[in-house]
């Protein structure tokens, strides 16, 4: 039986950063404890109608900010969702978290709560560079931040970093992963800045008055990154994605798996029973949803939901193999695949596997498909050769 996984939305942020797309709000703390109370309401609904009792495996809580949140209401969240669902012994509880949001108060009452797992967005360790980026904290808040997730208990911590930034040198951003590594965490993401349409960052790159990032320096970075990591034992397993040995984000790999995890929250997405599904953005919206709730549900949706749509087998087959190849060690097995859909890979997809073996764009390791190293870079091409272009 495949255990499932939860993933909890928290849309508030004390600012919205420059170049953020997420479904993320800023000024409204106001309403922090109606939607926390909200979000059990909903969890609540969603499993008294659950077919069955799949253990979950990983709980997320993302954003936004969730370390904004007081923990009383964070704790709430994890009591309601043992009521609500059985959870396995070895669940894995993360919590996405700022510097400088945090305290060693509550960090230990987080612990206390069930929470297990940090994810803190570092972003830089320049003080220019997170001007930039509008974020509030410096870097001595990063310190004293995992310092005290240390103290009180978390044994697992992942810290983020952005490469690819406009007029970022290849010194500066030796720089940040250096300084990051003498933290000793044991999982590490990094990701290229996109420049995203509707963003700040987007318009103003648009209009000329930021520069448009390197690319061939942010592919530099990123193969020195690599390198150095490894250097000190940490393993890539995701494209974005450096662990030391079984310490790997297990929720994350419920999606690259393609497995199926519960979405909760405004703007949470969610895939279960075939289904995938995804709630309405604003706070307000979700909010007004629950006290007024104006149409019937079922299984696995809320009064939240706002689009659904049922899986077709191939369109599956096309997901898995999308996600799957971006664990570019683990790839995708084709025992699994065909066990999970009754045929290879080669007999769902001939025609894309024939031409990007012969590019030198995937690879067989024994049973696995994955990419070679030099597509690394270039992976969204590859996965668009399965997904329709």
């Amino acid at each position: 039986m495949t255990p499932n996984s939860i993933y909890i939305h928290i849309p508030f942020c004390a600012h919205r950063c420059a170049y953020c797309d997420f479904n993320t709000y800023a000024g409204q703390e106001a309403l922090i404890a109606p939607y926390m109370d909200t979000l059990i309401r909903e969890i609540e609904s969603v499993s008294a109608l659950q077919p069955n009792s799949v253990p979950a495996h990983t709980i997320f809580f993302g954003g936004g900010t969730p370390s904004l949140v007081p923990t009383r209401h964070l704790l709430a969240v994890m009591e309601a969702l043992r009521h609500a669902f059985p959870l396995t012994a070895t669940l894995e509880a993360t919590l996405e978290a700022n510097p400088g949001t945090v305290s060693a108060r509550s960090l230990a009452e987080m612990r206390a709560a069930g929470l297990n797992r940090l994810s803190f967005g570092v972003q830089s360790a320049n003080p220019t560079e997170l001007r930039l980026l509008e974020r509030a904290h410096d870097f001595f808040d990063v310190i004293q931040s995992v310092q005290w997730a240390r103290q009180a208990g978390f044994e697992r911590l992942n810290l983020d970093l952005i490469y690819g930034l406009p007029e970022q040198t290849l010194q500066n951003w030796q720089n940040s992963v250096k300084r990051i590594t003498d933290l000793a965490p044991d999982h590490i993401s990094m990701y290229s800045l996109t420049l995203e349409q509707g963003t700040p960052f987007g318009r103003w790159a648009a209009r000329g008055l930021l520069p448009i990032p390197d690319p061939d320096l942010a592919a530099e970075m990123y193969e020195w990154a690599d390198e150095f990591l490894a250097g000190l034992g940490y393993l890539q397993y995701e494209i974005s994605n450096w662990a030391l040995p079984g310490q790997e984000s297990r929720h994350n790999l419920q999606y690259w798996r393609n497995l199926p995890y519960f979405g909760f929250g405004a703007g949470a997405h969610g895939s279960m029973d075939g289904i995938r599904y995804s709630n309405v953005l604003r706070i307000k919206t979700y909010l007004e949803r629950f006290s007024q709730p104006a149409h019937r549900y079922s299984y696995p949706l809320s009064f939240a939901n706002v689009d659904q749509t049922r899986t077709a087998p191939y369109e599956a087959m096309q997901e898995t193999m999308m996600l799957g190849l971006r664990l570019v060690q683990e790839g995708v097995s084709d025992t699994v695949f065909r066990a999970r859909f009754g045929l290879g890979i080669a007999d769902a997809f001939p025609q894309e596997l024939a031409d990007l073996l012969r590019l030198g764009l995937l690879e067989w390791q024994k049973d696995a498909l994955r990419l070679t190293p030099r597509a690394r870079l270039i992976g969204n091409q590859v996965f668009l050769r399965f997904v329709g272009e």
